[in-house]
């Protein structure tokens, strides 16, 4: 019997869901069931833990790690304007220009607000 159309998909979402259900359960029926205040304690690679572990960082990481993630899928998005460049023609590095210059304003814009600043 082969499968065609919707069955493949109909197949593909069964074996997903079977897959991440058995995955659930089998770690459910083999996880240790004896709690104590040792196991649920925070670890900190061998180190006695102080204070609490859940404190709160301030929005300048989280906005350079954003840049960074943006000027890092740039490059992802020019690499294949590099690779093609001699089929591609004029218009595509027009538009890779216009998209270089766009991500220069948005790192212009984030300088200015001293996003980049680690005071």
């Amino acid at each position: 019997m082969i499968i065609t159309g919707y069955g493949i998909l109909a197949a593909f979402i069964f074996f997903s869901v079977a897959f991440a259900s058995a995955t659930l359960i089998l770690s459910w029926l083999v996880q240790p069931k004896a709690p104590n205040e040792i196991k649920e304690s925070t670890y900190e690679c061998g180190m006695k833990t102080y204070g609490d572990s859940r404190i709160q960082f301030g929005i300048k990481y989280y906005m350079y790690a954003i840049l960074f993630l943006i000027f890092d899928i740039e490059s992802v998005f020019l690499f294949p304007f590099a690779v093609a460049y001699k089929k591609l023609g004029l218009f595509a590095l027009v538009e890779a220009l216009i998209f270089i210059l766009i991500l220069i304003l948005g790192l212009i814009y984030a300088w200015k607000k001293d996003v980049l600043d680690w005071k």
